[in-house]
């Protein structure tokens, strides 16, 4: 058969699939691939496709920032040092901590700061109350195809999440749920070289969605698979499953550690060369 006619037959299964509804999402999924394969779509096309119905599954816990990895602000802190955290920081928005910092009492947002600095309309700590945007609260067990909806409704951008007792857990942003439909969004104020920082037991830290061009270039690896674009989806590939929190593997010279994973996908990786480990070891001894 030729290609423009396996083209033309999986045109018409498509065309059947969506006149008589699958079984199950899995058999949709299964189709769209093997269109794919035909390329009748895209693989762009067939991961945001895959995104849109993994939504559903995935509860705002998945995707959320902890709290120990949020940049807070607190009531009552000096305009200078507010100022200080959001140059340094280049975020659009704070969360604001009560006294007790158990409570979200509000957002600040740096455009609303910045127009209310070049009115010279704050001059102390309790101007900056009256800017402060009321806070989005959501629980940790919301699904981000209802988040979305909400986020679209409210016009809101990020939200808070709180955990079964009511304490603050993390945020979550709109960014946080599209990345999961379109992939990884960098912006202008992403680090490239925050994928890849020195790490404290020894090699190197790497996050699982690193592209595999900046991680090639920085370890001197050829790594390359026309399916996966980032070092998670290359070990996974490699692995054959899901990476699990703990497990080590090989890599050509490199030894890899998964630091950080979910049910999903690895998030964060220990990479490190033995024999260079050993050297540095071995001269600062």
């Amino acid at each position: 058969m030729s290609d423009g006619d396996s083209r033309t037959s999986w045109l018409k299964k498509l065309g059947k699939l969506f006149a008589d509804a699958p079984d199950s999402q899995d058999e949709l999924i299964d189709t769209l691939k093997a269109a794919a394969a035909h390329q009748v779509i895209d693989k762009d096309a067939l991961e945001m496709i895959e995104g849109v119905l993994e939504v559903s599954q995935i509860r705002v816990r998945e995707v959320m920032v902890p709290r120990a990895q949020m940049i807070l602000l607190d009531e009552g802190q000096p305009l200078e040092e507010v100022l200080e955290v959001m140059l340094e920081s280049a975020h659009s928005r704070y969360p604001v901590l009560n006294e007790n910092r158990d409570e979200v009492v509000g957002v600040l947002m740096a455009k609303d700061v910045l127009r209310a600095v070049v009115k010279k309309q704050l001059e102390d700590k309790e101007d900056l109350r009256a800017i402060y945007r009321e806070p989005m609260m959501v629980p940790e067990s919301k699904r981000l195809n209802i988040l979305l909806r909400e986020f679209k409704s409210s016009r809101n951008h990020m939200a808070m999440v709180v955990d079964e007792y009511g304490e603050l857990a993390g945020l979550v942003t709109i960014e946080d749920v599209l990345e999961q439909i379109v992939g990884e969004i960098e912006d202008e104020h992403d680090d490239v070289n925050a994928h890849i920082q020195k790490y404290h037991q020894g090699g190197y830290q790497v996050q699982a969605t690193t592209p595999l061009e900046i991680f090639n270039g920085f370890f001197h690896t050829q790594f390359s698979d026309e399916r996966v674009e980032t070092i998670g989806g290359y070990l996974a590939k490699e692995l054959g499953h899901i990476p699990q929190e703990g497990e080590t593997v090989s890599l050509g010279d490199l030894q890899i550690k998964v630091l950080k994973a979910d049910q999903r996908r690895a998030e964060l990786l220990q990479v490190w060369m033995p024999e260079v480990l050993e050297k540095e070891e071995a001269t600062s001894v």
